[in-house]
């Protein structure tokens, strides 16, 4: 009997890059260890030693950073560098993550059209044909010695539940894990692949060990359940929730590579040669890490270079000016008191809806808030979404039903003193899901049982009546339910402003040259016993 023959077919994955190509910190110009031009780096050593290797990009590619804003707003009739970068990389496959449609059809189709790669998502169709909009959702690939490769896309199916209507307009998004099971049988029975990879732009609902649920089963997220349920999948590629994952779920190659190109992920897959052919003989997933080992890849810097300086430009323009102090030293404090930057947040949307009743959020723990002079950088670096505005008409239960969900944000440290609830910072942070209101006094006590926690709501000094209605402004993903809102789903739309938020602080302030640092403190979060 002869040696057996081997043959390791190598696959790198990228997600959430979130237009992270160039390694700078936008806040400050100082570099940062990640991005796409130091994964290059990774990718162009990987490929010496396998030629054949398989590169796919896991979706949330197009918006996240200063660099992507100026790309699908001044620089919108330019190739996008993301798209660049990936040509010039040599991507095999993309596939469509939620962000991909914050700027709208226009800009998304150019992407797509202006890429030497397919994007590929299953369980995104057209809502009269049924057919997949972005063509065929999966990728053949034929490996050395006669080894088929299968490569299925898919996107998480909640996207209608935080995207503007207008960007999604015709599109129907079926359910991601019945999406999978249909799929992969199909492609088992017609396309008999060796190895059958899944690139799913979602995350894992429940705990890869235990298969305790990790959050609300909503459906947002359905890794672990196609895992379990779905036959036939060798690999499955996972994003959305910026987490660093390498393992294996129930016989299943598990791999998310975090977010903003602070890691790649690596997957080896080895075949032995058998009398009925090909088998797979062991398959490994790792995380590679970008540190300060890692350099730009000079053709990636090059490449990316116009648009960048461009980007530097036009983030140092001069916007306003401040008079007073919105900078934000701690945001649990912020979020715990009013504050002139909240209120001017509040300020901006009431005078963009024309409506006197606001919430809005802060949006990460990075935001710095505004001081003196305002920039195009500073306002970036604190509207890094492209959310837009939505106006609810709302009862006066519907608005102490969100003020008791956004409460559950807190809860008492092993101190006694006010900190933030688990839920809210693992398996992904989400600060941006605690609101903080204008137009109406509150008060939150974190030490009462959530769901309980809403002990004083007027306005205008007066008792919030339940059955009374009233128009409220807040961001689109709020207004669709996203966070866990579910009282504002089916609730009326009165208006809605088609205008980004950082257009609309940018508006502000060049309307009014210079804004006062002011609040009225008309909330405050407490923690009485």
């Amino acid at each position: 009997m002869g040696p057996s023959v081997e043959f390791t077919c190598e696959m790198m994955v990228t997600s959430d890059i979130h237009g992270h190509i160039q390694p700078v910190e936008y806040r400050t110009r100082e570099e940062r260890h990640a991005g796409l031009s130091k994964i290059a780096t990774l990718i162009k050593e990987a490929r010496k030693k396998s030629p054949e290797l398989l590169l796919v990009d896991n979706g949330d590619l197009l918006q996240g950073t200063p660099f992507a804003y100026y790309a699908a707003t001044a620089g919108k009739h330019r190739l996008n560098p993301a798209i660049a970068t990936l040509n010039e990389l040599r991507y095999d496959a993309a596939v469509l993550g939620n962000h991909e449609f914050n700027y709208g059809w226009e800009l998304l189709a150019k992407a797509v059209g202006d890429s030497s790669f397919p994007w590929l998502s299953a369980g995104i169709v057209n809502r009269e044909t049924k057919e997949p909009v972005f063509g065929k959702p999966y990728i053949v690939k034929t490996l050395g010695p006669n080894i088929k490769v299968v490569i299925l896309g898919v996107t998480t199916h909640y996207i209608p539940n935080w995207e503007n209507p207008k960007h999604i307009k015709g599109l129907e998004f079926q359910d991601a894990l019945e999406t999978v099971k249909q799929w992969a049988d199909y492609i088992r029975k017609e396309e008999q692949p060796d190895l059958l990879v899944v690139s799913y732009h979602g995350g894992f609902e429940r705990d890869l060990s235990s298969g305790e649920p990790a959050e609300k089963l909503t459906g947002e997220n359905q890794a672990y359940a196609m895992c379990m349920e779905a036959e036939g999948i060798d690999v499955l590629i996972t994003g959305h929730q910026h987490r660093f994952i390498a393992g294996e779920v129930n016989g299943v190659t598990v791999i998310q590579p975090g977010c903003n190109g602070q890691a790649v992920g690596k997957i080896s897959v080895a075949f032995q040669k058998t009398q009925s052919g090909w088998m797979i003989a062991r398959k490994q997933a790792e995380l590679l890490r970008i540190d300060g080992a890692v350099a730009s890849d000079p053709a990636i810097l090059s490449l990316t270079g116009e648009a960048e300086e461009a980007t530097q430009t036009w983030l140092d323009q001069t916007i306003g000016h401040i008079r007073g102090d919105m900078t934000i030293a701690d945001p649990l404090l912020c979020r715990s008191a009013d504050h002139p930057f909240i209120a001017f947040m509040n300020r901006v949307q009431m005078d963009a809806a024309g409506v006197d009743i606001s919430n809005a959020a802060l949006l990460n723990n990075e935001s710095e808030g505004f001081r003196g002079e305002v920039t195009m950088r500073d306002i970036l670096a604190n509207f890094m979404y492209p959310n837009t505005l939505t106006v609810l008409r709302l009862r006066g239960e519907d608005i102490r039903a969100a003020l008791e969900q956004t409460a559950a944000y807190f809860q008492a440290d092993s101190n006694g003193a006010l900190g933030v609830n688990p839920a809210y910072l693992e398996p992904k942070l989400q600060h941006y899901n605690y609101d903080m209101w204008e137009g109406i006094e509150y008060e939150l006590n974190a030490a009462k049982p959530i769901g309980q926690r809403v002990t004083r709501l007027t306005r205008n000094g007066l008792p919030l009546r339940g059955n009374e209605w009233f128009d409220v402004v807040m961001n689109n993903y709020r207004a669709a339910g996203g966070g866990d809102y579910e009282m504002y789903q089916g609730k009326q739309i009165v208006r809605e402003v088609q205008i980004d938020m950082a257009e609309l602080v940018a508006a502000y302030l060049q309307k009014h040259g210079v804004v006062e640092a002011v609040c009225n403190h008309n909330w405050q979060v407490v923690l009485k016993k």
